[in-house]
Parts: structure tokens; C-alpha cells; sequence
């Protein structure tokens, strides 16, 4: 299967085909589609040729051009979480829960001084609400199938965090992370402890060789022990 990584430096979105058209795996900030698009065209692939975005949870990283991409590509729809809906059309990511490590919080406090502390993005435009399709256990085998991929809940770095199995690889959004200020492949954020070692065992468990996070680089699954190991040792720190 071939994966193209159309993201830039900080934010990984991934592109792939399927019968029923090609796949997006999030989107990214805010003023980021130009240059999306110019990769997936480098690519042969237009905008119109994305039939799904697979929106792995509702942050100002993931979803930041989501409301202009709508607009663009008038066939497109949204799969996600049913829990993603009120972040959304907030258009703020929620500040529950803390920072996984002090270098972390140290990271973020960073970033709020180049104006990323508020997490801000477009809010979603009420003309779009019938191109969402919120996953539930009654439509989920059919979504599966339009994906060709298993449909995996991994809350924990956020309460609607979702990933995607596709063949050999695991999308897995933020429910871990490779690079810095990531240490042994935890996310920097954690809104609750409990649901995300689940998350990382689940993870974990499928038969897969490959993690595709939407930071860093891919990695082995079997460096998911590392995060494991490291989750009763961690203080969350908040940021407000």
C-alpha cells in the first residue's frame, strides 16, 4: 500500500488510496491546505480526489483547515469520533488534563510565546454538519469497509481519540508520538491516564508491524513497550 505523507515538519497528514477514493488521515493548522495541496499534486492526486477524512480527534493540528477543505472539495466527508462534534464547533481544544512530562510543559509554554496557547481553529460552519459521519457501533463494520481498515477507539490524549489499521500499519493520531518533546513515544498530552494506557495496550495488541503517528516518524510497534512502562511514573502538569 502506498502512503504519502503530505504534512510538513510538525504535523504528519497522510494520504492513501482505497476503492472508494483516497483517504486523508487529518488535515493540519490553519493556512496549511496550499501547501498540502501542492504535495498531493506532486503526487497526481487532486482535492477532489479525496473521498474521506479520517479525523483522528478534534485538535487545532488536526482539524485546523478542515472547515476549508469542506468548501474546496464539495464531495468530501468527514469520518470521526461521535464525541468530536462539540470540540469542533468550539474550535478550541480542551484544556482538561496536563502535559505528560515537565520538558512537555516546558514545550508548551514555548509555543504560547508565538501565540499557540489558546489552541484556537475554525470552528466548523453549521451548512457542513451533514458531511460528518460519527462512528457508532451500528455503522461502524460499513465505515470499516470504506476504509479498508479496523476502526480502533484509543481514548486517553483525548476522550474522542480514534485510530485507523490499514493492512500492516496503525494511524494512531496523538495516541503516541516519536520525536521531541515526545519521550519514549508518549504524547505530550494526556487528558486522562487511565483511558490512555488502555489506548497504548490496544495499540499494542493488534498485529501490526508499523505505528504511523501524527508526529515524527513511523516507528515498530514494539516500541509502544516504552510507553507502557513509563505511564505509572508520570505527573501530569497543567498548563492553566
Amino acid at each position: 500500500m502506498d502512503i504519502y505523507n503530505v504534512g510538513n515538519r510538525i504535523m504528519n497528514t497522510y494520504v492513501y488510496a482505497s476503492p472508494n477514493g483516497y483517504i486523508m488521515i487529518d488535515t493540519g493548522y490553519e493556512h496549511s491546505l496550499r501547501d498540502v495541496e501542492k504535495k498531493i499534486n506532486k503526487e497526481n492526486i487532486r482535492l477532489s480526489d479525496i473521498k474521506y477524512i479520517f479525523l483522528t480527534h478534534a485538535h487545532d493540528d488536526h482539524a485546523g483547515f478542515l472547515n476549508e477543505l469542506l468548501g474546496r472539495n464539495k464531495e468530501l466527508k468527514v469520518i470521526m469520533s461521535n464525541k468530536a462534534m462539540i470540540t469542533l464547533k468550539r474550535g478550541q481544544n480542551s484544556f482538561e488534563g496536563g502535559c505528560s512530562t515537565f520538558l512537555a510543559w516546558v514545550f508548551c509554554k514555548f509555543m504560547g510565546a508565538f501565540g499557540k496557547a489558546e489552541h484556537l481553529f475554525p470552528s466548523i460552519e453549521d451548512k457542513y454538519d451533514d458531511r460528518f459521519i460519527e462512528i457508532t457501533e451500528a455503522n461502524k463494520t460499513v465505515l470499516e469497509e470504506l476504509l479498508q481498515g479496523k476502526i480502533l477507539y484509543t481514548p486517553g490524549h483525548t476522550s474522542d481519540s480514534i485510530s485507523l489499521r490499514v493492512d500492516n500499519i496503525i494511524f494512531c493520531g496523538d495516541a503516541s508520538m516519536n520525536g521531541f518533546p515526545s519521550m519514549r513515544r508518549l504524547t505530550i498530552w494526556i487528558e486522562n491516564k487511565v483511558q490512555f494506557e488502555k489506548s497504548l495496550d490496544i495499540l499494542f495488541a493488534e498485529d501490526v508491524d508499523w505505528i504511523y503517528p501524527a508526529h515524527g516518524k513511523p516507528f515498530p510497534k514494539s516500541d509502544i513497550k516504552k510507553s507502557i512502562k513509563e505511564i505509572s511514573k508520570i505527573k501530569l502538569y497543567k498548563l492553566k
